[in-house]
C-alpha cells in the first residue's frame, strides 16, 4: 500500500513556508559538528516535512540533532552511491514537471555536516515512485513506480547527475486475486489487486539480472539488464507467479550465500524463499511462512525486511499487529520463527540495519517516530533501546559511509 498524496495547494503552501527558514535548515549544528556518521530519514507530508539529517553515535546508535535538509514534498524513498557523496531521493508527488508523474532528485553531501546540496533532478517515468536501488557498479539507478507500474533505469553521471531515462518498462496483465489466500484467519488485508503496481526493483549482486516486484498483479518479473546500454529486457521466464493468490509481493534481499533470496509479501503477510539460478537469472520457489506469531487472528500488512550480515538472521516488519519477527534462515533457505518483539510504535513501514549491525531501527510511521533496538550478535535477538526520535511520518532511512 502506499500513502495518499497531499494536495498540490498543501505542496505549494508547505514549500513557500519551508523556503524562509531554509538557510537554518542547511546551517543548524553545522558549525560544532564533530562526526560525519550521519543518517537520513525520508518522510511523507504533511507530518514529514522533507528529508530529515540525523547525527549517529557509533558507540550506542543513538540519533541526535535532527536536522531538515530538503523540503522537497513526498521525499518517501531514499538511497545512497557506496561512497556516499550523492544521495538520490524519491519524491511521491503527483504532478512533477507539470506531468502526472513523480520525480527522482540528485544530491551533493557535503561531508563535513551531512547538508544536501541538489544536483539535478528527472522525471521518474512513472506516477508513484515508490523505490530506489543502485546497480552494484553505481552506474544506474532503479526506479519501480507504484501507481503506474513501471519500472525505469536511469544512468548516473560522472559527477552524479541523472542522466534521461535509459529503459522504461510497464507491467501489464490480470489483476491479483482480491483476498490475499495465504492470510491468516480474519485476515481483511486486501489493496490495490486492481491492475499493475510495481513495489520493489534490484539488480543481483552480479549486475546482470533484475527482478521487480508487482504487488497489484502478484508477480515477479525477471529481467536481463545490460550495463553498457541501461537496457531491461524480460528474461525467460519474464515472471513468475507469486507463493500465493493475493499474496502481495512487495521486498526482498538477496542473501550472502549468492544463492537465496527472500521476499515479504504485504496482503499475506507471508516470507517465501527463492533458489536463485545466478547462470539463468531466475527464481525458483523454496519455502513459504507466515511473519506473524501462531496465534495471531485478524488483519495485518508485512512491510520492510532486513538481513542479518551473516545471513542466518532475517527480520520483518508487521504493520497492524506492530511487531518485527526474528526468523532463523536455513541452508535451504528455510525460515523458521524465532522471536518476536513490539515495535514500540504504529504501523512499522520499513527497517534499517546500523552499518555495523549492532542496532536496528524502525520507522512508525503513524506514531511517528523511530525506534532503535540493539542486536545480538550472537543469538540475533532484539533488546528495546529507551529512547524515541521524533519524525513525522517516516519512510525510510539510510545510513552515510563513516568517514576514515
Amino acid at each position: 500500500m502506499r500513502n495518499w498524496q497531499t494536495s498540490p495547494l498543501r505542496t505549494a503552501l508547505t514549500l513557500a513556508l519551508l523556503a524562509i527558514a531554509s538557510p537554518a535548515l542547511h546551517a543548524e549544528d553545522a558549525m560544532n559538528s564533530t562526526s560525519s556518521h550521519f543518517a537520513y530519514i525520508g518522510t511523507y507530508n504533511p507530518n514529514g516535512e522533507g528529508v530529515y539529517r540525523v547525527r549517529v553515535d557509533p558507540a550506542s546508535g543513538a540519533l541526535s540533532a535532527k536536522t531538515l535538509v530538503s523540503n522537497q514534498p513526498n521525499p518517501a524513498q531514499l538511497t545512497l552511491d557506496a561512497q556516499g557523496r550523492t544521495l538520490y531521493v524519491a519524491s511521491e508527488v503527483a504532478d512533477f514537471n507539470g506531468s502526472k508523474h513523480g520525480g527522482i532528485i540528485a544530491y551533493r553531501i557535503n561531508p563535513v555536516d551531512g547538508g544536501l546540496t541538489q544536483l539535478n533532478q528527472v522525471d521518474s517515468q512513472g506516477a508513484g515512485p515508490v523505490y530506489l536501488s543502485l546497480t552494484p557498479d553505481g552506474r544506474h539507478l532503479l526506479v519501480a513506480n507504484y501507481v503506474s507500474g513501471t519500472v525505469a533505469a536511469f544512468p548516473i553521471e560522472s559527477d552524479g547527475k541523472l542522466g534521461n531515462a535509459s529503459s522504461v518498462q510497464q507491467d501489464q496483465g490480470p489483476a491479483g486475486a482480491g483476498k490475499p489466500a495465504g492470510a491468516v484467519e480474519g485476515s481483511f488485508a486486501a489493496s490495490d489487486h486492481n491492475g499493475p503496481h510495481a513495489h520493489m526493483i534490484a539488480s543481483d549482486p552480479s549486475g546482470k539480472f533484475v527482478f521487480s516486484t508487482d504487488l497489484g498483479l502478484d508477480r515477479l518479473y525477471q529481467w536481463r539488464f545490460d550495463g553498457a546500454s541501461g537496457q531491461l529486457s524480460p528474461n525467460d521466464p519474464p515472471w513468475i507467479a507469486a507463493s500465493s493468490a493475493g499474496a502481495g509481493p512487495r521486498h526482498f534481499v538477496f542473501h550472502p550465500d549468492g544463492k537465496t533470496v527472500l521476499l515479504v509479501n504485504e496482503e499475506a503477510s507471508t516470507l517465501t524463499s527463492y533458489r536463485f539460478d545466478s547462470q539463468k537469472g531466475t527464481l525458483k520457489q523454496l519455502h513459504a511462512v507466515s511473519s506473524l506469531p501462531a496465534d495471531y487472528k485478524g488483519t495485518s500488512f508485512a512491510s520492510g525486511l532486513v538481513l542479518s550480515e551473516d545471513g542466518k538472521n532475517l527480520y520483518v516488519a508487521n504493520r497492524l499487529h506492530n511487531s518485527i519477527a526474528q526468523f532463523s534462515v536455513g541452508a535451504d533457505g528455510e525460515l523458521k520463527p524465532v522471536a518476536e518483539i513490539w515495535t514500540r510504535g504504529d504501523y512499522p513501514r520499513s527497517l534499517t540495519l546500523s552499518p555495523d549491525g549492532h542496532y536496528l531501527y524502525a520507522m512508525n510511521q503513524r506514531s511517528d517516530n523511530v525506534t532503535r533496538f540493539s542486536l545480538d550478535k550472537v543469538s540475533g535477538k532484539l533488546s528495546f533501546v529507551e529512547g524515541y526520535t521524533p519524525v513525522g511520518s517516516p519512510s525510510q532511512m539510510v545510513f552515510l559511509p563513516i568517514a576514515k
